[in-house]
């Protein structure tokens, strides 16, 4: 699914973000439902919903900006592994990635939203493994501005 927003553009970066599993739900810009997983873009960042556990990666007021680079714990009954990084990326190659990650709209489990303002400005989440005992999803967030791709990846095993 593409979702193009028509939202005012602001550009971030990574040092903005914040990781968490205890920010409540916020009004999404885009929504795809995924097996038991709700892909969510806001802003610049993503939530994911499953059930009563819910992964935010955002830039939050009044949460401290941190975006670890792995966390492993228990959640919601689950064994929860978060992964995380940043490339800084010459524009050619930021550019090319952006297209990339364009396509993905077309996969069925995967949402894409394009910022208007800057081509290149691409959020999208993709649910990758949905089984009763294993639940994987990939998200990617390019900052233009800051030249950067923040790629993260989560895993729930029972």
């Amino acid at each position: 699914m593409l979702a193009t927003l028509d939202v005012p553009y602001v550009d971030t970066r990574a040092a903005d973000l914040a990781w968490t599993l205890d920010h409540p739900v916020v009004p999404a810009l885009a929504v795809r439902a995924a097996g038991p997983l709700e892909l969510r873009v806001l802003g610049a960042s993503h939530q994911v919903v499953l059930g009563g556990l819910v992964e935010t990666v955002a830039c939050l007021p009044g949460v401290p900006a941190e975006l670890p680079g792995e966390v492993r714990r228990r959640a919601g009954g689950w064994h929860y592994r978060f992964h995380a990084a940043v490339e800084e990326l010459p524009l050619a190659t930021l550019r090319a990635r952006a297209a990339e990650l364009r396509r993905l709209a077309a996969e069925p489990d995967a949402v894409v939203a394009a910022f208007p303002g800057d081509p290149d400005a691409v959020t999208a989440l993709r649910a990758d493994r949905l089984d009763a005992d294993a639940v994987a999803w990939s998200t990617w967030h390019v900052y233009p501005g800051a030249g950067q791709l923040v790629g993260t990846r989560t895993e729930l095993t029972r």
